[in-house]
């Protein structure tokens, strides 16, 4: 403001001095000083920002975004503040754990003006201030929790680091929105046993695993061959049944062929010329059985009477004889048609 009306002055005298301008001085040295007022006097504060205004060093008003006026030479803008959600680093800070192991921690914090006249005044650099006291709650926070538990626990401790920074943060007409952390790194032996620990928990995972696929093959094994001893014995019992009833159908075919066969011949012999026709048949078949002997066998059972072949079929006839007496293989009674 005064740099500006000291421009006027000498901007005036100049006219004055030159002859040709003179007349032009006044009404120059009257323009410039209200172009400066003007100037002085007209502020137009940017949307999401306030200004605070001072009258004669004290506090006089916040000026709310758009066009606004001040008194040249007794109003002054003294501070601008965003009223935007601001990120702020928090620098890396080392924090000693519960079980004492020493842990690299830094984070992000956001923040916003909720009272431009508490944050002008209530603390001399209120960024600093909530930066501060970030990591002195972060350092609290980590110590009581063991190395474990704190890699766990980020939202909790991020929860706890929020809380106590909006407390703190309302004499400071701040108000935090939210704190993150961004890495927490353990020393170089730490990390090499962490690694060692996630490397065995692996190999424990996978020997379980392994283990587990062979009892389940082992099981699928022994199923499988009690199925197949099961199907096979049914299968086996099957056979066994189906042989059976084979067998029995074939012995009841051939004994219901042989009482047939003792039917026809018993009924056949009671007709006129059966009983030459059964000698007949007699003597063909001792006939035939002693000429297989002799091509089969070298020792040869010879009768007493070879020649006698008449004997023979008298005793095969008296048996026929006898079987048709007692009536076993006598024929069965025709009807009377």
């Amino acid at each position: 403001m005064f740099g500006k009306l000291i421009g006027v002055v000498i901007a005036t005298v100049v006219i004055a001095v030159i002859d040709l301008t003179r007349p032009f001085a006044v009404p120059f040295f009257i323009i410039a000083l209200a172009a400066v007022f003007v100037i002085e006097g007209v502020r137009v504060v940017p949307q999401q920002y306030a200004w605070i205004v001072e009258r004669l060093g004290k506090f006089h008003e916040v000026l709310e975004p758009g066009l606004n006026i001040i008194i040249p030479f007794i109003d002054r803008v003294a501070y601008r503040h965003s009223l935007k959600e601001v990120p702020l680093d928090v620098p890396e800070q080392v924090c000693i754990t519960r079980d004492n192991t020493q842990l690299a921690v830094d984070g992000v914090l956001y923040f916003q003006v909720t009272d431009p006249r508490l944050a002008s005044y209530g603390s001399e650099n209120y960024i600093a201030a909530i930066s501060q006291l970030a990591q002195t709650t972060l350092r609290s926070e980590i110590g009581k929790m063991e190395l474990d538990k704190s890699f766990e626990s980020r939202e909790e401790i991020n929860r706890q680091i929020v809380a106590v920074l909006d407390e703190a943060g309302r004499t400071w007409g701040i108000k935090v929105m939210r704190y993150e952390i961004k890495s927490i790194t353990p020393p170089e032996s730490i990390l090499r046993a962490m690694q060692q620990q996630i490397t065995a928990e692996r190999e424990k995972r996978a020997l379980i695993a392994k283990s587990e696929g062979q009892k389940q093959e082992e099981i699928n094994l022994a199923e499988g061959a009690k199925q197949s001893a099961v199907l096979k014995s049914e299968g086996d019992k099957t056979a066994a049944v189906n042989k059976a009833q084979g067998e029995a159908t074939a012995v009841r075919l051939v004994a219901e062929a042989t009482a047939h066969a003792v039917e026809v011949v018993a009924e056949a012999m009671g007709k006129q010329g059966g009983q030459q026709a059964a000698n007949l048949k007699i003597a063909e078949l001792y006939i035939r059985a002693f000429s297989g002997l002799a091509k089969t066998n070298n020792t040869m059972i010879i009768p007493s009477n070879l020649a006698d072949v008449s004997s023979v079929i008298a005793t095969a006839m008296t048996v026929l004889d006898k079987t048709r007496a007692d009536g076993v293989g006598a024929p069965a009674p025709r009807k009377p048609s």
